[in-house]
């Protein structure tokens, strides 16, 4: 009998989604994450990397020897890197300069071609999202170009929703997530709202990003700075432009922490930033709903070991006035 053998582009996806037992036990309501960080590249970006080489290639944007550029924060050029190589095409990737140094070597380690950029504001032309396409531009590459690219949640539409209804046979009250590109909110929320139309979603925003007050006002607005990574926005891409989105909440990097420690700690669950703010927001949403057995699904959208040289970095943290403190538990 032959063995049942696959490629990556196989394993991206059907991911389990595990009961956080210490924060459900605390309020009495389900807290529930998807095990994203077990896609090949360790991240939910897999997902959205698939979905656009995907439709890249259906459309003929992408034959054998192209080359990929995108500006990514690192996980959507790893998923890239991962997939687009195993294809057969070159991955260059813009990325700002303050990122986890994990993330560069991993990159470089596959063969990416890594390009750092300053941070600047959006409208520097000098911004890892504007590099990308200007490469592309000169060079003729294809620019995935992941927050305006719709097949970036139109995948999650396709794969994320559908699992996540069918592991909570049929029951979800309540989904929070974070937002970078909009891609994971769009697809899961659009698919989860078409089947259950009582269902909640909720978006949470770090320090710095404009979509706590456009859900809220109508407005971009934000202000501050966050050392999570991937997450947090000052414009409406196209991606977060088809997101259901009912309210949301800011919450900032101190909560998060504490949310980091408590789960590796508590739960054996040893996530990146964006996930334990994902994780810290449900928590807030149970505590507010204690003992009203709701079920609440959220991303652990990567794991933690990508963050280590800054998160477990004592020092690193007490630089940023981040203490690792138990998390409220009244």
């Amino acid at each position: 009998m032959a063995p049942k053998v696959g490629k990556l582009w196989d394993a991206v996806g059907n991911t389990p989604l595990l009961r956080i037992d210490s924060l459900s036990r605390l309020t009495g309501c389900e807290i529930l994450g998807k095990a994203e960080f077990m896609n090949p590249g360790g991240s939910i970006k897999d997902r959205a990397a698939k979905g656009m080489i995907r439709r890249a290639e259906e459309e003929g944007k992408l034959r054998p020897g192209s080359t990929i550029v995108e500006g990514t924060a690192g996980n959507t050029g790893i998923g890239l890197g991962l997939l687009g190589v195993e294809r057969g095409y070159r991955v260059v990737v813009t990325m700002p300069d303050n990122q986890a140094r994990e993330k560069y070597e991993l990159l470089e380690a596959m063969g990416v071609e890594v390009r750092k950029v300053p941070v600047v504001p959006f409208a520097n032309e000098n911004h890892f999202f504007h590099q990308a396409r200007i490469l592309a531009e000169k060079e003729g590459w294809f620019w995935a170009n992941q927050f305006e690219n719709t097949s970036n949640g139109d995948f999650h539409f396709e794969t994320t929703g559908p699992e996540i209804l069918e592991q909570c046979d049929g029951k979800v009250d309540v989904l929070v997530s974070a937002v970078g590109t909009g891609g994971t909110l769009s697809g899961t929320s659009r698919y989860l709202k078409s089947k259950l139309s009582g269902m909640r979603v909720v978006l949470v925003d770090p320090p710095g990003s404009g979509l706590y007050c456009f859900v809220r006002d109508g407005k971009v607005e934000g202000s501050g700075s966050s050392i999570t990574e991937g997450i947090g926005i000052m414009r409406i891409t196209e991606n977060f432009r088809q997101a259901r989105v009912d309210e949301a909440m800011r919450l900032g990097d101190q909560e998060m922490i504490e949310m980091l420690y408590h789960l590796a700690r508590e739960d054996a669950l040893v996530v990146g930033t964006s996930a334990a703010l994902n994780v810290r927001a449900a928590y807030e949403y149970a505590r507010r709903h204690r003992g009203e057995g709701l079920r609440i699904v959220t991303f652990l959208c990567d794991h933690g070991s990508r963050y280590a040289s800054k998160v477990f970095n004592l020092e690193f943290l007490a630089s940023k006035s981040l203490v690792p403190r138990p998390i409220p538990r009244d």
